[in-house]
């Protein structure tokens, strides 16, 4: 027992010691934007010595330059049509596949796994010139379409759709359920953390998605916060530290909100996937 004991208590200092190693950017982060311009250029110390909120100011004044509640706005936009996209049709894909008699479906099957090898890169220019032919350079559209469905996404609960008793779904059909009410009332509850992890999982890579943004989007007023951010950290930013963290923290605090109220599902998905 004084064994399994010892072995406990050096995992979790370990796992707080990693913990702290993660923590420490943005808590340094936290402290340094609210700092005034001359103590974040020539002081190292992590708590600032006169407290300011001058930076924040300066970044939520609305200005033609950098209007960062617009970039929020589009943000948030943007990614929530996306995460709603890829959700809805990797469920229905994958419970198409593994519950529908679809003429082709291991072909189809092969495509979706010869997907999940090509890197997402090799598939950026050429989507890119699509959307510049079809004059859609500059709108919601290039942001949105390209993430309406996931090939990992599909794949993924294609899987646990086949490990799901199909006992519980004849049993709904003999009480008279449909095949929508058997989706949304039957699999769909018992998928929920997949299904929420999935959504997680492309939420933060939407909101964090700065390559394909800055190849289609150009004018001022149609950037997400993730271009906005990053040209004021080349602008006038640069020269000010304490505005750069103050504008990178405003850009990660929804990405990090989102994590830590979907932690759960995470969890629990990978309980799931180990009892699996």
């Amino acid at each position: 027992m004084k064994t399994i004991r010892k072995k406990q208590l050096v995992v979790v200092i370990l796992a707080v010691l990693l913990s702290i190693l993660f923590l420490f950017p943005l808590v340094w982060m936290f402290f340094a934007s609210f700092k005034t311009l001359g103590e974040s250029i020539s002081s190292s110390s992590i708590l600032p010595r006169t407290w300011t909120l001058q930076n924040y100011k300066e970044i939520f004044i609305q200005s033609a330059d950098a209007p960062i509640i617009l970039w929020l706005f589009n943000t948030g936009i943007i990614t929530l049509i996306g995460t709603a996209l890829v959700v809805v049709v990797d469920v229905l894909a994958a419970y198409a596949l593994a519950r529908l008699n679809i003429p082709g479906k291991k072909i189809i099957l092969m495509m979706i796994i010869l997907g999940l090898t090509i890197p997402g890169i090799v598939t950026i220019f050429p989507a890119f010139y699509l959307f510049k032919s079809a004059n859609l350079i500059d709108t919601f559209a290039p942001l949105i379409f390209p993430y309406t469905a996931s090939t990992i996404g599909v794949f993924l609960i294609y899987n646990f759709l086949l490990s799901f008793p199909k006992e519980l779904e004849e049993a709904a059909y003999i009480d008279g359920a449909s095949q929508w009410t058997i989706l949304l009332h039957v699999i769909l509850p018992s998928i929920k953390p997949v299904v929420m992890t999935l959504g997680v999982i492309t939420f933060l890579n939407i909101y964090n998605d700065f390559l394909w943004p800055s190849l289609v989007i150009n004018a001022n007023e149609m950037k997400t916060v993730t271009i906005g951010i990053a040209g004021l950290i080349q602008g006038s930013n640069f020269a000010n530290p304490a505005k750069m963290m103050a504008s990178t923290l405003i850009a990660t605090l929804p990405a990090l909100i989102v994590f830590i109220c979907a932690n759960k599902y995470f969890v629990k998905s990978v309980t799931n996937s180990g009892i699996k």
